[in-house]
């Protein structure tokens, strides 16, 4: 398993609570574009419409060997592979309020393209300022102890 890409701003914006893994489905020039690194989870989320996940608004650029693509879109969704036993569990945990699907990262499994997301609650302010000093006073510390 190596790891294509992580979207940094998902733990320090939510509370991540589950994590879930799933399949994306993908062109074949995406996959090479993305097998690359070439992908941007930068304010993406999955959504649930009809019974089915979407991972939205994440960036693929095209290809550079590929030729060029008409009406190609970076940011078109891309369908997740579930079972239907965890989308289920999904739609419900979901209803409640202030809970949200971000999606973490990007990896191969295999020969496969999986994305790991998570159930999140967004973080308040002052949270966010908690844990930026906590991080300053840790470093503090080992910078004392070190000497």
């Amino acid at each position: 398993m190596s790891v294509i890409s992580i979207n940094k701003r998902a733990n320090f914006d939510y509370e991540i609570l589950e994590r879930f893994e799933a399949g994306v489905v993908l062109t074949g020039q995406e996959v090479k574009s993305i097998r690359t690194g070439h992908i941007s989870l930068a304010g993406a989320f999955v959504t649930l419409k009809g019974g089915e996940a979407w991972l939205t608004n994440s960036h693929v650029p095209p290809y550079k060997m590929a030729g060029e693509l008409r009406e190609y879109d970076p940011t078109r969704p891309r369908k997740l592979l579930l079972r239907k036993f965890e989308l289920a569990s999904l739609i419900g945990k979901i209803k409640q309020k202030g809970l949200t699907l971000i999606p973490l990262r990007v990896y191969t499994k295999g020969n496969k393209i999986k994305l790991e997301f998570g159930i999140g609650r967004g973080k308040k302010k002052y949270e966010k300022r908690e844990l930026i000093k906590k991080r300053e006073v840790d470093k503090k510390i080992r910078e004392a102890m070190k000497g």
